[in-house]
């Protein structure tokens, strides 16, 4: 059996992800305001999303993942990240990262699509 990064990758983010929406609903509720909570819990699902689909693609047959994996795993870092960080800092500077995250993801799904489209 191979070892797949996608499958490594999503689990990771799945667990820190179901953590952090713990965190945020229990630790957070009575400590941030309701549009940073709001922020949070986007992240937090965006993330999970993410994970999802990067288990998805571990089980897949589709190969020369490589690339739509790394989109992905940045995209989510900077995206869920900026969003994590700016709940907590309010920051509202970390807002113009959030779009690279999501571009980036949205890159990554095309590649996957791509690589689907030419399997």
């Amino acid at each position: 059996m191979r070892r797949s990064p996608a499958l490594v990758i999503g689990s990771l983010l799945a667990v820190i992800g179901i953590g952090l929406g713990a965190f945020g609903s229990h630790g957070l509720r009575h400590i941030l305001d309701p549009v940073p909570l709001e922020w949070w819990h986007t992240a937090v699902q965006y993330q999970m999303w993410q994970a999802l689909g990067l288990i998805g693609l571990g089980a897949s047959r589709l190969d020369q993942l490589a690339w739509p994996i790394t989109l992905l795993t940045l995209g989510t870092l900077l995206f869920a990240g900026s969003l994590y960080l700016l709940a907590l800092t309010g920051l509202h500077w970390l807002g113009m990262i959030t779009p690279l995250g999501g571009l980036l993801m949205m890159a990554g799904w095309a590649s996957v699509a791509w690589r689907a489209w030419q399997a």
